[in-house]
């Protein structure tokens, strides 16, 4: 269910900016605790596949960026581009260096939790994929996702709360995006455990407060706490609890584009972000409506003027340029996972 058409004009649009970025290491904001003098190192020397893109995470939805459009669109004009990169840098021994980094005493708490969850979504999307090559990169990429996994295994466990905020630290999209890898690569004890949990978390959710947007956030917590729960739950237990979710229908604070006054600030162009991330929301809740609920229409409309918000502002400043590629194609494509 999606308001705007993931056409091959627009996806060859949305692969130009990871292309380019996902190679390209300064400007660069790492996540990384040192130990020592030894670990005053580079990007590309700390994370040998995942240097680029400003940042470690936003590499990574880069790549799922650019094997999500490779999949669907194998006659996009990029595709060979595509290719001959995913050949180059997704190797054995550049994996083997990204699971030694993660390995470090110091990296325990690298990349909790949003970086996880993409990491976890890019080995999915490159399940999904048919072609020898595909096959080949999925399996090169599965002793990071097992590194991954058994994080999420561990960390899940010891924690009673959720984090709700709209920004990296929020739990609902990392375990959304960890019960979609789950449920596809047949890990039941990781799909168990993010189910189990987020009823844990959000199963007595009522009467939810919507206090957004703040000024920096890309995720909107209200909808990402949703989108979860429809991940979650079976379609009719989805049902009874959004309803008792936000009883009151959809606030209106959630149907209008938040206002992004400079895009070439970090903080503030994740307002861009979140009208994208609003707009998946939107779209995945709709699909979940009846045909008649007047919510649905309610949705679909908001999605579509989220999407038209933000659209055309996704390549102006690297600010934006090296990440919004990946949301954009959450909120037109949402179904891609079973094209």
């Amino acid at each position: 269910m999606n308001s705007t058409t993931l056409s091959a004009a627009l996806a060859s649009h949305l692969a130009a900016a990871p292309l380019d970025h996902v190679t390209r290491e300064y400007p660069n904001k790492l996540d990384h605790v040192m130990g020592g003098p030894g670990d005053v190192r580079s990007p590309k020397d700390l994370h040998p596949i995942f240097y680029g893109s400003f940042d470690w995470h936003s590499c990574v939805h880069g790549w799922w960026t650019l094997m999500t459009l490779y999949r669907l669109f194998p006659a996009l004009p990029e595709a060979a581009s595509i290719r001959a990169l995913a050949d180059r840098m997704l190797t054995a021994d550049g994996v083997a260096g990204e699971v030694t980094y993660l390995n470090r005493p110091e990296s325990a708490g690298f990349e909790r939790p949003y970086g996880w969850g993409w990491l976890l979504m890019l080995a999915a999307e490159l399940r999904r994929h048919d072609s020898a090559e595909g096959r080949r990169w999925a399996a090169t990429l599965q002793p990071l996702a097992d590194a991954f996994a058994e994080r999420f295994k561990r960390f899940l466990p010891k924690s009673p709360y959720p984090v709700r905020v709209g920004t990296h630290m929020n739990t609902g999209l990392a375990l959304r995006f960890a019960i979609e890898y789950a449920d596809l690569v047949g890990d039941t004890d990781l799909a168990t455990l993010c189910r189990e949990k987020a009823l844990s978390w959000h199963g007595q959710d009522r009467g939810a407060q919507v206090w957004e947007p703040s000024q920096d956030e890309f995720l909107s917590p209200a909808l990402q706490v949703a989108e979860l729960m429809r991940r979650a739950l079976p379609p009719a237990d989805f049902a009874r609890w959004f309803d008792a979710y936000l009883p009151d229908g959809l606030p209106p604070v959630l149907l209008q584009p938040p206002l992004v006054t400079d895009r070439s600030d970090g903080k503030i162009a994740h307002l861009d972000g979140l009208s994208l991330a609003r707009a998946w929301c939107l779209n995945g809740l709709a699909g979940s409506l009846a045909a008649d609920d007047p919510r649905r229409a309610q949705a679909l409309a908001a999605a579509e003027r989220h999407v038209a918000a933000a659209l055309p502002h996704i390549a102006e400043d690297y600010m934006g340029q090296h990440w919004l590629a990946s949301f954009v194609l959450l909120a037109v494509a949402g179904d891609r996972e079973n094209a």
